[in-house]
């Protein structure tokens, strides 16, 4: 119908400012929960993700994998502890994290991006040093946290218009391999991209108040005051953390948004709309 092809102007031609806005921009995008849960919400954020280096964004994907992860333990009786929510990782645990991270889900992400029309090749930490890490806590055995991120590789790639997806894994400086968490790695590759912006997708709406209406907006300071108030509790303290390291990193703002709305990427930069709850410092302009 007309009004539909009238429809589909207006939203492109009221995206302008937007597309102008982002023209050259880098975005690094943390995928997990629901997006990864279907075939079909991973085609919608594939084309997504293809859509906004289209129209000159640079995008990078890390992903998770938990429960992929889980899957396979359990098929192959590998027993699996958590300490404070981390998962401890001795080597058999390490060699089915590794494999199923840079293996069955980083080459789904990436085949769902080429199958849109985009070049996504796929990559861990320990391809080119990209992420070079120490032990994160013994207890935990083979976790590691980034002390070194080498961007080099990720800026051929965006030279050649190729879309890196970043599978959640790094090497120590004696050749170990290390499981890291992927709101983790997000955040430090963002600071080291000095990216415009670092999208954290969830499976819920974003930071909320204690009613549970969603903040849209949030500085530093606002975070550290609903940590220490208990409003930020759980699973929510160590993405807001992340968000703010990524901040201090240089990051111009971190969003943390709903991964189950269809284009939520697409909502958070290119309408007035908006999704989830942007953290920035109360003297940035966005």
């Amino acid at each position: 119908m007309q009004s539909d092809w009238l429809a589909t102007a207006g939203t492109l031609s009221s995206a302008l400012p937007y597309l102008q806005r982002y023209d050259g921009a880098t975005v690094v995008i943390k995928l997990g929960g629901h997006a990864m849960g279907s075939n079909e919400a991973m085609e919608t954020f594939a084309r997504d993700i293809v859509l906004m280096q289209q129209v000159g964004v640079n995008p990078v994907i890390v992903h998770g994998g938990g429960p992929m992860i889980n899957e396979m333990l359990d098929r192959l009786n590998i027993k699996s502890d958590f300490v404070e929510g981390k998962r401890v990782t001795n080597e058999a645990t390490m060699e089915v994290v590794e494999m199923v991270l840079s293996g069955e889900v980083n080459k789904s992400i990436v085949q769902a991006i080429n199958a849109q029309g985009g070049q996504a090749v796929g990559l861990s930490g320990k391809d080119a040093n990209l992420i070079l890490c120490e032990q994160d806590d013994p207890k935990l055995g083979l976790v590691g946290t980034p002390q070194h991120i080498n961007p080099n590789i990720l800026n051929h790639l965006f030279k050649a218009d190729m879309i890196p997806v970043i599978a959640p894994i790094g090497s120590g400086e004696n050749g170990e391999t290390f499981n890291i968490n992927g709101d983790t790695v997000a955040g430090y590759i963002a600071a080291a991209l000095n990216a415009d912006r670092l999208l954290l997708l969830t499976d819920i709406s974003g930071v909320t108040d204690g009613d549970g209406e969603v903040l849209t907006e949030l500085t530093p300071k606002d975070i550290g005051n609903l940590i220490t108030s208990g409003v930020i509790a759980g699973g929510m303290i160590p993405k807001t953390e992340t968000a703010l390291k990524a901040i201090e990193g240089g990051v111009r703002a971190v969003v943390i948004l709903d991964g189950r709305a269809p284009n939520a990427c697409l909502l958070e930069l290119y309408t007035d709309h908006g999704a989830g709850t942007l953290i920035r410092p109360s003297n940035n302009v966005t």
